[in-house]
Order: C-alpha cells, then sequence, then structure tokens
C-alpha cells in the first residue's frame, strides 16, 4: 500500500508497506512537520542512492548546515524515532568546486538515535518497481 501527499507542485510518500515489515510503516517529514526534533541524532548507516530517488519519496531537502552538508531530510516515524538522511564533505559546501552537484552523489548518510531507523529508511527505498513511483504515487493520489 502506497500513500501519498501533494504539497504545492511536490509530491511524496507518507506511508509505504514494506517487504521487510509485512506492515505499514508511516512517517512524516520535515515539509508537513517543521518541529521534527533531530538533536542529537548521528551517523547509523549509508544507502547507495540518487538525489532525485530521495526527492521522490521524502520530497525536498533542507538545504544543510552550509558547511559539511548540502541536502538533507528528516523523517519521524510513527513510533517517534527521527532519521535523517544528508550528504557529508563530498558537495560543494565542503568542497567548494571541487565538490559534487546534488544530482551526482550517490553516498548518503542515515542518521538517528538508533540503527532501526537505517534500516527503515533501506526498506522505502527498496520498495520493488522504483520506476513505476510516479505511476503508483498517481494512483495514490487518484
Amino acid at each position: 500500500m502506497v500513500r501519498a501527499v501533494l504539497v504545492g507542485t511536490s509530491q511524496f510518500l507518507t506511508s509505504i508497506t514494506t517487504h521487510s515489515d509485512r506492515g505499514k510503516m508511516g512517517f512524516k517529514t520535515h515539509n508537513q512537520d517543521s518541529g521534527i526534533n533531530i538533536n542529537g541524532t548521528h551517523l547509523q548507516g549509508y544507502v547507495d542512492t540518487s538525489y532525485q530517488r530521495l526527492v521522490s519519496l521524502f520530497g525536498e531537502p533542507h538545504c544543510g548546515d552550509g558547511y559539511k552538508i548540502d541536502a538533507e531530510w528528516e523523517i519521524l516515524f510513527d513510533d517517534g524515532l527521527v532519521a535523517t538522511i544528508y550528504n557529508y564533505k563530498d558537495g560543494k559546501n565542503y568542497c567548494g568546486s571541487m565538490g559534487l552537484e546534488l544530482d551526482e552523489i550517490r553516498d548518503w548518510h542515515i542518521g538517528g538515535h538508533n540503527k532501526a531507523v537505517a534500516e527503515r529508511v533501506k526498506a522505502i527505498l527498496s520498495e520493488p518497481w522504483p520506476i513505476h513511483d510516479d505511476i503508483r504515487i498517481a494512483a495514490a493520489l487518484s
């Protein structure tokens, strides 16, 4: 099951059923809730995916910290666990003209308070048939 939300001209997922937990994994992002508390989160894992894939699932990112991070997503799961997805020291903010453009970055860090959030983020990203996300989202919105 896929549930999507339309915010402005952006649409992104808010919940998804994954094969790893066989249950509904609901979440909100900073695009829906600007009060997600990410204080104290730290590296829990990594994921290899495209910037476009992250935007399609989680909406537009924050612009990062202006120093080591160029893009960051904040995710609040239904049970209160929090995750962040961000690049680290490989973009224009940290490396200047030698840094990668956002659409060139594939190595993303997953932050949180425990490893469970890294597995959840990976499960969302590994949902089958990612090339059909636009069709699944459109169907969920209709």
